[in-house]
């Protein structure tokens, strides 16, 4: 097991001269960019795409209405966001392997609960305080945590089946088992997918991560099979492909909000694909309120966006202190950029209708803090890393001062010559 890191200190230096103060603002700071592009176009965007459906909501429901209400709402999350985040951020990541058994068990527990007592709506049992609280979107970050404390634990058996493959699958299937239930598709299949992900980057041969996926195929062919609304969002993209017009009223709409939007857009908050047919427009279609708003350049700005976010998250990951960071750093970014891109797919036809949400834009508490704890775990890592070069670079230079002065006090003695010699 790993004990959390710290300050390696010199056996020459003191405490107050192997101190680093300045390297614990150690970020990277494009990612740190990134992230606030992020976080200030999504509010944006939240407060054009959600007024409308905030005037809907029954002022039982809210006590009156309010065009801001769900915003207002979604700036209270991010409050809680940025601050689970900031202790994530100073939190060494080594602590994880005390802490996700526990994380472990109390997600599981909410995915009991929420099929027992959880709100229903139009026969679906997903969430707690009025669908701020989903426990779905709690296990695809606790079940990163978990497979990446596990998988590095078992890194030196990680190829013989009984102590991989079987626990792997026990662990993800009871998960994914559990939202299946609810019934979320969307988020049991990433939750299957980032298991599949997190086995292939811990190490694992080729033979077990092709016999995962194909049992994860056969698993995902099944429930379509027997699911009928997931049935018909299969064989409705199916047709989409063939005739435009064939594709789901979703897509349809999507694209209709698209074809408005031309290249710059019609102006942020003058929208109305989102007033009219576009359902969903805060939650799942959000993309396609960009993209009437802000055109295919603002659409295709939040797609770099989410590149720029993959790319400095697997720099991180491999600039990592250990395998543990290394695993962590990649699989939290790979999902969060998963989710996005798989949202962003869905909405303009180029794969089947899923329901997942957009990071840091659909409207939603879960999915938001969820989001920026895991970003708080990709900065700690960023931190403890540049820590490390920091220490090792003093260290080094370091060595070699003690060397220049030990060359400094002595001379090589020159070779003499013995007097039998000269004689």
């Amino acid at each position: 097991m790993v004990e959390p890191t710290g300050v390696i200190a010199s056996p020459r230096g003191t405490k107050k001269e192997n101190e680093l103060p300045s390297s614990r603002l150690n970020f990277d700071v494009l990612l740190v960019l990134v992230f606030l592009t992020l976080v200030g176009f999504g509010l944006l965007m939240t407060h054009s795409a959600s007024w409308n459906a905030s005037l809907q909501l029954s002022p039982e429901e809210i006590g009156h209405s309010s065009p801001t209400f769900l915003f207002f709402r979604q700036l209270r999350w991010l409050g809680v966001g940025f601050i689970v985040m900031l202790l994530f951020t100073w939190l060494d990541y080594h602590y994880w392997h005390y802490l996700s058994i526990g994380a472990m068990g109390v997600t599981l527990l909410m995915l009991v609960a929420v099929l027992l007592v959880g709100e229903s709506n139009d026969g679906v049992t997903r969430s707690f305080a009025d669908g701020s609280v989903q426990p779905s979107e709690l296990a695809k970050f606790v079940i990163v945590i978990y497979l990446a404390v596990w998988l590095y634990a078992k890194r030196d058996q990680l190829n013989d089946i009984g102590f991989g493959l079987l626990p792997l699958g026990a662990i993800v299937g009871i998960t994914g088992g559990l939202i299946l239930r609810q019934p979320d598709l969307s988020a049991a299949g990433m939750v299957l997918i980032l298991g599949g992900l997190m086995y292939y980057l811990a190490g694992s041969d080729a033979f077990q991560t092709t016999v995962l996926f194909l049992i994860a195929g056969v698993a995902g062919f099944l429930v379509l099979r027997f699911n009928p609304t997931d049935n018909d969002r299969v064989a409705t993209f199916i047709n989409g492909w063939n005739d435009i017009l064939e594709s789901s009223d979703h897509v349809m709409h999507s694209l209709v909000a698209f074809v408005r939007g031309k290249w710059i857009g019609v102006g942020i908050g003058l929208g109305t694909t989102k007033l009219t047919t576009l359902p969903f427009p805060h939650t799942d279609s959000v993309f396609a309120v960009v993209g009437e708003e802000t055109g295919v350049l603002g659409a295709v700005f939040l797609v770099f966006l989410f590149g720029a976010l993959l790319w400095r998250g697997l720099v991180i990951a491999r600039q990592a202190p250990d395998g543990l960071g290394s695993l962590l750093a990649a699989g939290l970014t790979m999902w969060i950029t998963l989710e996005a891109f798989m949202n962003m797919a869905s909405l303009l036809g180029l794969m089947p209708f899923a329901g997942n949400t957009l990071p840091f834009f659909s409207i939603g508490g879960s999915s938001l803090v969820t989001s920026m704890a895991a970003l708080g775990i990709v900065f700690n890592i960023s931190r403890l890393s540049e820590r490390k070069q920091v220490e090792e670079s003093r260290r080094t230079l370091g060595a070699i001062v003690d060397l220049r002065r030990w060359n400094g006090r002595w001379r090589v003695p020159r070779a003499r010559r013995s007097r039998t010699a000269k004689r």
